[in-house]
């Protein structure tokens, strides 16, 4: 699904991370990890296209359409006047276009998504009177309706309740066992023990090199 050869990122020619080598395996779930301004986001947007990498490459072995971005959670998403629901819905727009309808099919899948999350009872609420982890929600339920074959998710469990965790925990490994490739950016330790097999570290002081397993991917180790 992803390859790395020799791979560096950081930003204005500057590199931030560990040399990476290999590759992640389709229908893999990673946890990538590493003390702060380590790289982490910085790879993930690298491996979503928006930077370029500083020396290697990333290759990427699916269309950057068919690919799922969860970024940080800011204010963005709570500034503009949609409800959940047409916040939710946007995820059907890769379908159905900027200026397509949203069909009776689809609106069945918004309600189904908004369910799967537990957020039904808010789909007529703006997003900005949510709480933390209710927003955290709303972005998953938009983000599975684009049924995307890759989803890269940056820090997706900061600062919300532990229920929320366990909720969105078992979405992430549904969409593993549908063949979904996940690579989820952690600072949670013993979530990252208790949940994912296959773990990328950016905290490779000393050799400043980071090896990636051969698929069938088990575990990375730094």
């Amino acid at each position: 699904m992803i390859k790395f050869s020799d791979l560096c990122v950081g930003y204005q020619g500057q590199t931030v991370t560990p040399v990476i080598n290999g590759q992640l395996a389709s229908g893999s779930m990673t946890a990538l990890v590493g003390a702060n301004g380590s790289g982490k986001s910085t790879l993930l947007k690298t491996i979503a296209g928006l930077l370029p990498p500083i020396a290697g490459h990333c290759d990427l072995f699916l269309p950057r359409k068919e690919l799922g971005w969860l970024p940080q959670r800011t204010e963005l998403e709570t500034r503009f006047p949609l409800t959940v629901f047409e916040l939710v819905s946007i995820g059907c727009w890769p379908r159905c276009g900027w200026f397509g309808g949203i069909t009776r099919a689809l609106r069945k899948e918004i309600w189904q998504a908004l369910e799967a999350v537990h957020m039904t009872e808010h789909a007529d609420a703006q997003p900005a009177t949510l709480s933390g982890g209710q927003l955290q929600r709303v972005l998953f339920a938009r983000l599975m309706l684009q049924r995307s074959r890759l989803w890269l998710l940056d820090e997706p469990f900061n600062g919300i309740d532990s229920q929320t965790v366990t909720l969105l925990m078992s979405i992430l490994q549904q969409q593993q066992h549908a063949g979904t490739t996940l690579l989820v950016v952690l600072h949670d330790r013993p979530l990252v023990a208790r949940y994912f097999n296959d773990v990328l570290s950016m905290d490779d002081a000393s050799h400043r090199q980071t090896q990636i397993a051969p698929t069938p991917l088990r575990r990375v180790a730094s």
